[in-house]
């Protein structure tokens, strides 16, 4: 599956357009993760905890944007916009939201 923010993947014609596809994320962090990565943030450091959920929700996204590309019968996506929203009571859940169009390229 080719993945790109572009409108184009370069060298390939798009054949066919499927339509938007979405992936999402929604994570908790729990309350110690939350409470060392708040202190970590007063002395300056980074907060290893959230970067860690950041990551795992991004690539729940991805690979749900995927998955909905690969069920239309896409072997591409573009257009892909990423977007974070800290969610929650005192922000206590990270959702991430991917977006793009899933297409079929010619394969040369």
């Amino acid at each position: 599956m080719i993945l790109t923010t572009t409108p184009n993947v370069e060298g390939h014609q798009i054949e066919q357009y499927f339509g938007i596809v979405i992936g999402e994320a929604v994570m908790g962090a729990n309350v110690f993760k939350d409470f060392f990565a708040s202190v970590r943030d007063i002395v300056g450091g980074r907060s290893g905890a959230y970067e860690g959920e950041l990551t795992k929700a991004r690539k729940v996204a991805f690979a749900e944007l995927e998955q909905e590309a690969r069920n239309m019968g896409a072997n591409a996506v573009v257009g892909i916009d990423i977007d974070y929203e800290v969610m929650g009571e005192k922000g206590s859940m990270l959702m991430v939201s991917i977006s793009g169009t899933a297409v079929k390229v010619n394969r040369p």
